[in-house]
């Protein structure tokens, strides 16, 4: 067949201009973001620089090692969750996740999520199904340890010290237990979802067309994955695996706050709530290029409640943030390189 008559041909490029082009308008709104976030305050561009050469050495060492601590915690419930025998060792699950964390925090909308999929398959053999329902799992645990831990922070600086000026996050800390618990069952029965897509092929009558057909089976291997995955008491494995992971990400925010000379009061709580929000737009598809601009007004927001000034919160934010960046950079760019090096694509996955 002629080049021009190959339909894949003319395909790459678009797809390829595709992508420039998502990443370009990412890139650009989160330019857009923060320049705003700037604009509203009075911090400007040299002082986020500021707090970050003066943070001492020490605090950013134990804050790579937290960032290394979480990804090995990471790794460990993946590792729990893709049943197939054998499982990916804890070194491989180690290297893919950190790629995969790359990928996740540079690309818009959580796009990159997909390569946690896309690795396993083609670097080593896992079936897609498998990958897929390892990742769904783990993001439903990640949700309900989430809110479950802030949740108990609610609670505990409702009835704290200020508890005349935040007595109104008892109720919102008992919402969060109770999405713990909403979520955790979702997480035990992640089969209702393709149950759910099931519904909706039928309901639309694309169940009774070839695609249609094709789609229902793939989501039958994907519900015998998801079944698996939490079978055996995979699922309680990993959800004891999640809870020191987030306590592990609190962690590596305080320690760069309070490195960053946010103020002396805020303790391990007070991190734990301030930069929740800034959390949950990482964790929810609405972040642009690498999180910049919605972290930081996450980051705000959240510590703004607890009587942070705004200028002190966003300049600490985009410092946090910055060290954050590298950090995922530097260990994501070593995992690409060990991944082309120990385990190049397969040719014979499907």
């Amino acid at each position: 067949m002629s080049p021009a008559a190959d339909p894949e041909t003319p395909r790459a490029p678009a797809a390829l201009g595709g992508r420039l082009l998502r990443a370009g308008l990412s890139f650009l709104i989160a330019v857009a973001l923060v320049w705003a976030l700037l604009a509203w305050s009075d911090v400007h561009p040299r002082e986020v620089v500021d707090t970050v050469a003066r943070m001492p050495l020490g605090a950013f060492a134990l804050a790579l090692a937290i960032h290394c601590a979480i990804y090995a915690l990471r790794a460990w419930r993946f590792r729990v969750l893709i049943p197939s025998a054998p499982p990916p060792t804890l070194w491989q699950a180690c290297v893919i996740g950190a790629a995969h964390n790359l990928a996740t925090y540079l690309l818009p909308a959580k796009t990159g999520e997909g390569a946690w999929v896309v690795y396993l398959k083609t670097r080593l053999g896992v079936p897609s199904s498998v990958g897929l329902a390892s990742l769904v799992v783990a993001r439903l645990l990640d949700l309900a340890v989430l809110c479950g831990e802030l949740g108990i922070v609610c609670v505990v600086l409702a009835f704290g010290a200020d508890a005349a000026k935040l007595r109104w996050l008892a109720p919102v800390g008992a919402l969060l237990l109770a999405l713990t618990i909403v979520f955790f069952v979702l997480a035990s029965n992640s089969h209702w979802l393709t149950a759910l897509a099931h519904a909706l092929l039928r309901g639309s009558g694309l169940s009774r067309t070839g695609l249609g057909a094709r789609l229902g089976t793939r989501l039958d291997s994907i519900a015998a994955a998801l079944v698996e995955a939490a079978a055996g008491g995979r699922l309680w494995r990993a959800a004891l695996l999640t809870v020191p992971q987030w306590l592990g990400i609190f962690a590596f925010y305080a320690v760069l706050a309070r490195a960053m000379g946010l103020d002396a009061d805020v303790g391990f709580v007070e991190a734990c709530f301030g930069s929740s929000l800034a959390v949950l737009t990482n964790l929810l598809p609405i972040n642009g290029f690498a999180g910049f601009g919605t972290q930081e007004g996450g980051w705000v927001l959240g510590f703004g409640v607890l009587g942070v000034p705004r200028d002190a919160a966003l300049s600490t934010a985009l410092g946090v943030h910055v060290v954050q960046l590298f950090d995922t950079l530097a260990l994501g760019l070593v995992a690409l390189a060990l991944m082309a090096w120990l385990w190049p694509p397969r040719r014979d996955v499907r």
